[in-house]
């Protein structure tokens, strides 16, 4: 371990016990011959101080410890919503730094004098955080535009933050029962490649070129231009926006501003990028986004994006439609069919949970998630269900932007713009065509697995031979077993079969698949469902 690394270990470990977090982590190196006892830990996490505590640590141990409290406000389903409510205060703020300073970084980073890079480069940040600062410019051509430069060294600093935090979670992970469940390893991993994803610049470039394309076309949603060839993964070049604020726009009384027309194109642009686009902002709060000319919408500071793939947006859309159906059997089966309920989870009683929750909202049409989705969100922690991360993200999304829409139109309706594409995805997911083109992609793994199983059946005869392989049954009712794997064997002879059948590349097609090789597969597929059914129901 190295001297820097020292100091800073020690640093925090200071901090750490300042605030009391180091009994709270239970054996640390200082205590493991005095373990605390489990009873103590737990009345440490109950204490009312401990949210405020822990974001006035993290303010006072800088940048990294910040951005970590910044992720874990986004996640009351982890930290529990008081802890959640408080690192939400977290002020990720810094002194600037000098002009020389950004010159140098701007000289090494872009390879040329400030001078002729820029026909002009103001020496004032516009904005300053703890991990770069933004200057106006304006380059050679005329273009005006705003750079955000990275601080120098602190790649350096987050990576060596990183370390110890990781060391520390683990630590945690290992001697505190309490700890242990909030997964604080798989927690700072989920922040190892967030802050990493943040402090390269050219990753957000690529997230602005990515929505640009998105929005093509939609005179109504502007995305800053930037400027590939003045950005490095230090340097963000991009257009300068000269536009409204959202708090401006709220209490202005202008003409030249349309507020129900704002709030359609605000939220009918999110849901785009959720259902649509599987590619959405991340943290759209209201100084994200700004009002230009005519009623145009600007999205800002695209670092922290969403991405959805195309079977969690279908998933998605079921649920929400199940949410706002109040259909609660359907979300529980939805929740397990999404993986995000598990067995060790009382169903029986989270039902009785979600029931009392809508019973809350009994005869109230659901217009708008603001309340009832955080409740929900809430009565699933009260489960110790984690959420997956994509999931959490969309809905502080939607929450934000519910939120930003209602202040410029009280009476908007939000499912009047989920339903149609929420709907539109859930019968895609059920389109016959798109069903067999999923299993033809699965054919090749078939294909895969049919050509290894001689090599496979060979090396298992050897080991058996051997008396290598040794099998452990226990045994009741050998008859319902001989069945089970009597069954098993037909089903996969008839899936096999109708694998070779479907690599049939002449003759007609159905759904751009051989006809026989899908009528193949349709009748092996009816064939097993019927052998299963009916084992059921002698069973």
């Amino acid at each position: 371990m190295d001297k820097e690394t020292i100091k800073r270990l020690g640093e925090i470990r200071r901090a750490m016990k300042k605030y009391g977090f180091d009994k709270i982590l239970g054996q640390t190196a200082r205590n493991r011959l005095s373990p605390l006892r489990d009873e103590e830990s737990s009345e440490l996490l109950l204490d009312n101080e401990i949210p405020e505590k822990l974001r006035l640590m993290l303010q006072e141990l800088g940048t990294t410890f910040i951005k970590l409290g910044q992720l874990l406000s986004t996640r009351p389903d982890v930290v529990g919503e008081k802890i959640a409510t408080e690192l939400a205060k977290l002020q990720d703020d810094n002194p600037a730094v000098s002009f020389e300073e950004v010159k140098e970084i701007i000289e090494e980073e872009l390879k040329g004098d400030i001078n002729k890079l820029f026909k002009d480069f103001s020496k004032e940040p516009l904005a300053t955080a703890s991990i770069g600062q933004v200057h106006e410019a304006v380059l050679p051509e005329g273009e005006r535009v705003a750079i955000k430069i990275q601080k120098k060294g602190i790649s350096d600093k987050i990576d060596l933050d990183l370390n110890i935090m990781k060391f520390i979670a683990m630590e945690a992970d290992k001697f505190n029962p309490q700890i242990k469940k909030i997964n604080l390893p798989g927690v700072m991993d989920e922040f190892d490649r967030t802050i990493h994803k943040e402090i390269d610049y050219f990753n957000e470039l690529m997230n602005m070129k990515r929505f640009e394309a998105n929005f093509e076309g939609q005179p109504n949603i502007h995305v800053p231009i930037s400027y590939e060839d003045y950005s490095t993964p230090k340097v963000l070049t991009m257009e300068f926006i000269a536009g409204a604020k959202l708090s401006d726009v709220y209490e202005s009384d202008s003409q030249e501003y349309d507020k129900k027309l704002l709030a359609d194109y605000i939220v009918r642009s999110y849901f785009q990028q959720i259902f649509i686009d599987g590619f959405f902002h991340g943290d759209p709060h209201p100084g994200n986004l700004m009002i230009l000319e005519e009623n145009v919408v600007c999205y800002l500071d695209l670092g922290m994006v969403g991405v959805l793939n195309e079977d969690f947006k279908r998933n998605l859309a079921e649920l929400l439609i199940l949410f706002s159906d109040k259909d609660i059997d359907g979300l529980i089966n939805q929740f397990i069919y999404m993986e995000i309920l598990d067995d060790s989870v009382d169903t029986k009683n989270l039902k009785r949970d979600i029931e009392d929750l809508f019973g809350r909202y009994f005869g109230v049409k659901l217009n708008h998630f603001n309340g009832i989705l955080d409740e929900l969100l809430s009565v699933m922690q009260s489960y110790n269900v984690i959420l997956p991360n994509e999931f959490v993200t969309m809905a502080r999304g939607v929450s934000m932007i519910e939120a930003i829409a209602q202040n410029l139109d009280p009476e908007i309706d939000v499912f009047i713009y989920i339903q149609p594409v929420a709907k539109q995805l859930a019968k895609e997911k059920m389109n016959p065509k798109k069903f067999l083109k999923n299993k033809k992609n699965s054919f090749i793994m078939y294909e895969h697995m049919l050509k290894s199983l001689p090599k496979l059946l060979s090396r298992t005869m050897r080991k058996i031979e051997r008396g290598e392989l040794i099998f452990k049954i226990e045994v009741d009712r050998i008859d319902k077993m001989t069945n089970k794997i009597v069954l098993f064997l037909f089903a996969s002879a008839l899936i096999i079969g109708s694998s070779l059948v479907m690599t049939i590349d002449k003759g007609p097609l159905l759904f751009d698949m051989p006809l026989f090789g899908a009528i193949g597969f349709i009748l092996s597929f009816i064939i097993v469902l019927y052998t299963i059914i009916q084992y059921m129901i002698k069973v």
